[in-house]
């Protein structure tokens, strides 16, 4: 159960990828259509205006249509054969029940609870989806009915038909199916989903004032699920869900940003929502703060080689927000550090935000500084500067305690090893270097990835030992017929892997962000092997 929960997990990522880059050009283009921030060129009718105008328009591609992102996502991560048509289908089925709900709600909207007279959005509960009135499940929709259909796939697409049938199997045979079985799922969403809106509604207003205990509690969740993979329960409802706003802190902070910043009430009255949005600040303050006591705690004689291979991790989880090679490298070290981390974290946030700090603050530095700082700076620089000052406090606060715990424990953190010519931050070394005395930097960027599926093969014991494959944002997911042939996390990280979370029969490998990549020439080599 655990293997197909974190599976999902892993899926829904997928789409989530997508996010970053389209919140960086909604960021860009409403600072560039701020005349606060760049002059009188910025005032609407202006050519200036009308050009970020359109880009704005387009960035928000990926936020207007998040159902059918998530919607078509899932099949590419769960779908165990023919996944592209397993996407079709998806889409398929899912704009079927729409406009099953639709049909309903218009018909007998009454019997429903429902008015359908009333306009889409607002507090109607209703939406316009691909041009569609329909209920607002939001991704929660999505997710679910992508994942019915992705159900269906993998256990009916095969089905052989007899010949004068023909044309209804494979993906004919999925969509019947799903086409009958949407009728009552969406009977149910009707009768059921308006009563679930109202209780969001009252949960939103509940967790919205949960203060800085609510804060706490969430941001140590998001951080101590990591080495699980189930960290993205826990913030997709809040960031892009209707946890505690209707379509998402993200989305309602992009589409509130121009007012937020214009006015000189405090960042935290005008957005208290967006305490649950701040866990991106132990990926800045935090991961300096551990980079550093690492380099403080290692033998005089390997600092040079250390600080060479911390700067780029902690440069990557600083201003992308990508952490999971600093914080994997103490995680199998100790697990308890990792604890620790988890609760520092938390409580830099809850500080950050019982003192008013307020905002979307999920990624790194580049994020945080077109997202939150450079529009909200002219109205709001106190809690800008109070956030520097807190943050930069934990800096020092793990500096402090982590150093005194790798001491104290003597954790053979990078340059503490008994190896001194292996320090390394268990990120990819030069495999080819070592076989032939090659730069394996020159080679082909395919030829590395397919070097590391080779090498993760043979440590999982050969392809008759693989039974699943599967991979979320950084890592590739991997269940076995048989564990015990599995070899130690050594044999990987000479394939360039961070570390190995193992847990029965399934295993997850630590890549990072080539894993796409990696798994394409894994299920290759699968292909020739078979």
């Amino acid at each position: 159960m655990m293997e197909k929960v974190q599976r999902f997990g892993g899926a829904m990522f997928t789409p989530v990828l997508l996010f970053s880059f389209s919140g960086l050009m909604v960021s860009l283009a409403i600072i560039c259509k701020n005349p606060m921030l760049v002059g009188s060129i910025a005032t609407e009718g202006t050519v200036w205006f009308g050009i970020w105008s359109i880009i704005e328009d387009g960035a928000w591609t990926v936020f207007n249509q998040m159902e059918l992102l998530f919607v078509i996502g899932l099949p590419i991560g769960l779908a165990k054969k023919a996944n592209a048509r397993a996407v079709m289908e998806a889409f398929v089925v899912y704009i079927t029940f729409q406009y099953f709900v639709s049909g309903m709600l218009k018909n007998f909207g009454s019997f429903f609870g429902v008015d359908f007279g009333m306009e889409a959005g607002g507090v109607s509960g209703l939406k316009m989806i691909a041009n569609i009135k329909t209920l607002d499940t939001g991704i929660v929709g999505a997710i679910v009915i992508s994942a019915i259909v992705v159900w269906i796939h993998n256990r009916y697409f095969d089905v052989k038909l007899p010949d004068w049938l023909g044309i209804f199997q494979g993906s004919s045979f999925v969509v019947i199916i799903g086409f009958f079985l949407m009728l009552p799922i969406a009977f149910l969403v009707a009768l059921v989903w308006p009563k679930i809106q109202g209780g969001i509604n009252s949960m939103q207003g509940f967790l919205a004032s949960s203060g800085v205990l609510g804060v706490w509690i969430y941001t140590f969740l998001e951080r101590i699920l990591i080495p699980t993979g189930l960290h993205h329960f826990i913030y997709s409802p809040f960031v892009f869900g209707p946890a505690v706003t209707p379509d998402g802190i993200t989305r309602a902070w992009m589409a509130n940003l121009n007012d937020f910043a214009a006015s000189t009430k405090p960042l935290k009255q005008l957005f208290p929502e967006g305490g649950f949005a701040m866990h991106g600040n132990s990926k800045m303050f935090g991961s300096l703060g551990i980079a550093t006591a690492f380099f403080l705690t290692a033998k005089p004689e390997n600092k040079k080689k250390v600080i060479s291979i911390l700067v780029p991790v902690t440069l990557t989880a600083f201003l992308a927000g990508i952490t999971e090679p600093l914080e994997f490298t103490f995680l199998f070290i100790s697990p308890p550090l990792f604890a620790i981390h988890a609760v520092l974290a938390a409580t830099m946030t809850a500080t950050m935000y019982a003192f008013g700090v307020s905002g979307d603050m999920g990624g790194g530095f580049l994020d945080l500084l077109a997202k939150n700082w450079i529009p909200m700076f002219a109205n709001h620089k106190t809690e800008i500067f109070t956030q520097l000052i807190i943050g930069l406090a934990f800096t020092a606060l793990y500096v402090i305690i982590f150093r005194f715990l790798i001491l104290k424990w003597n954790l053979p953190t990078p340059g503490r090893e008994a190896a001194t010519d292996d320090i390394k931050l268990f990120t990819k070394k030069d495999y080819k270097a070592k076989k032939a005395g090659e730069d394996s930097t020159s080679e082909p960027a395919e030829n590395r990835y397919r070097e590391s599926a080779a090498i993760y093969l043979e440590a999982f014991g050969g392809a008759d030992n693989i039974d699943k494959v599967n991979n979320c944002a950084t890592r590739l997911r991997i269940t076995v017929a048989d564990p015990s042939i599995v070899s130690p996390d050594e044999a990987f990280r000479a394939g360039g892997a961070h570390g190995v979370v193992r847990n029965g029969t399934a295993f997850q490998v630590i890549v990072g962000l080539d894993v796409p990549q990696v798994r394409e020439q894994f299920e290759q080599l699968l292909e020739i092997k078979d």
